[in-house]
């Protein structure tokens, strides 16, 4: 089990363990408690409804990349086989040929956002839930800036991947979600979704940018999300929330390098 997630790049908790051995049932369960591993009745003519019941595969909507979702899977597992035989880690990044496509929210996309808002766990800053309706109107909203994410490289295509929501300050931006995909990490998509963010705010004049990290019993692999990207602490909550700030002045300073991103830039209306 731990084999298929480090290959599948998924987290323990996304997968579902189905024996009809209790003995085993019980192993796995004592092992990795975050895999879900359904009871079953000792008829098997009722292991199917018990499947169902427990709701592990329920989904708002189904949208083109859940057709593809086998093929993710393929795919990744062949990027993690090219990774073993790079020699280095730029290496494999540059020898993925990778494309990162930029896009505000709009109606195409509407029930892809609102499906990873609502299912994103590990990799999301804030895990706060926002509906197709919600996303619709924050599409629409001035006061907020969007941007849905996809990854394509020489394997295919890895769907969309990212979903970022901004409130529009006059001098301050803030992030109201950023969540992300686990089967794209270490690829340096948060650094391009950095900049990608930073130049649309400074374009619309803002100084700063301000991100939260609030923790769930999940989502603790983006503790120090921002920390690596160069944000500055700004206050450390009782219940372990953390205000983070991101002076953009500051990195245009001369000395300062822009990181060079191991991908093509593609911005779509």
């Amino acid at each position: 089990m731990k084999a298929i997630s480090e290959t599948l790049s998924l987290g323990v908790d996304s997968l579902v363990f189905l024996d009809d051995n209790p003995a085993e049932r019980a192993q796995v369960r004592d092992a990795i408690p975050a895999i879900a591993v359904p009871e079953l009745p000792p008829d098997p003519s009722l292991y199917m409804q018990s499947l169902l019941a427990g709701g592990y595969f329920e989904a708002i909507a189904f949208s083109d990349d859940d057709r593809k979702r086998a093929a993710f899977y393929q795919d990744n597992a062949r990027r993690v086989d090219l990774k073993g035989q790079a020699g280095d880690l730029s290496a494999y990044l540059a020898s993925l040929d990778m494309t990162i496509t930029f896009q505000r929210f709009e109606a195409i996309g509407r029930s892809r956002i609102a499906q990873l808002i609502s299912k994103s766990n590990q990799f999301n800053l804030t895990t706060r839930r926002y509906s197709e309706v919600d996303v619709a109107e924050l599409e629409a909203s001035p006061s907020h800036f969007t941007l849905q994410v996809r990854l394509a490289d020489i394997f295919g295509d890895n769907g969309m991947i990212s979903v970022i929501i901004c409130r529009k300050g006059d001098t301050e931006w803030e992030f109201d979600t950023w969540l992300m995909s686990c089967r794209v990490l270490g690829r340096d998509v948060e650094e391009a979704v950095l900049q990608e963010v930073c130049s649309e705010a400074r374009q619309a004049g803002a100084l700063s940018l301000k991100g939260r990290y609030i923790p769930t019993d999940r989502n603790g692999m983006v503790a120090e999300h921002y920390a690596k990207l160069g944000f500055e602490l700004v206050e450390r909550l009782a219940d372990g929330e953390t205000v983070w700030r991101y002076r953009i002045a500051e990195a245009e300073r001369p000395g300062v390098p822009t990181p060079d991103l191991p991908m093509k830039v593609r911005r779509l209306p």
